[in-house]
């Protein structure tokens, strides 16, 4: 038995049938959309653990300095910490946005060179995130000075 034909009700003409392909294709969507659900359960709980040390448990939005930074990424727990928060949040992101490129851009080209900036501009962001987390100096050398923070080990 075929397939009804099914009118839309909105532009008058006949929609076209649904048909369901055998090809593996359709899996990445379902990765994707399972991504979205998992990451963001995990990053709200990155986010609020990481609002909540550097402004509530600490001294304020005031406390929140070079200092506070350098001691906290100090301690690789809080580079991990961070540098998953990173990772996280920019993947969430991407995905939302490649979503919304396919969703409204019309034009393959359009959403061809859209998705390249996208996917670009997500990869700079995460290599440099990545490098400034690992390669930060929590006590810099300024003017032949070492700081000294209680931090830093001793010279």
């Amino acid at each position: 038995m075929a397939a009804p034909v099914v009118e839309s009700p909105r532009s008058g003409r006949i929609s076209p049938q649904y048909r369901r392909s055998g090809s593996s294709k359709g899996n990445f969507e379902m990765f994707a959309w399972l991504f979205m659900r998992l990451s963001g359960v995990v990053l709200v709980v990155l986010i609020f653990v990481h609002l909540w040390t550097s402004l509530i448990a600490g001294d304020g939005i005031e406390g929140v300095d070079f200092g506070f930074v350098a001691g906290k990424w100090a301690d690789p727990l809080w580079q991990v910490w961070d540098l998953v928060m990173l990772w996280l949040a920019m993947l969430h992101g991407t995905n939302g946005v490649r979503v919304i490129i396919n969703d409204y851009a019309e034009k393959d080209s359009t959403r061809f060179w859209l998705k390249n900036v996208l996917y670009v501009s997500t990869v700079v962001i995460v290599v440099l995130g990545t490098l400034v987390i690992f390669t930060f100096d929590p006590c810099p050398v300024v003017n032949g000075v070492p700081h000294v923070a209680d931090y830093c080990p001793a010279p």
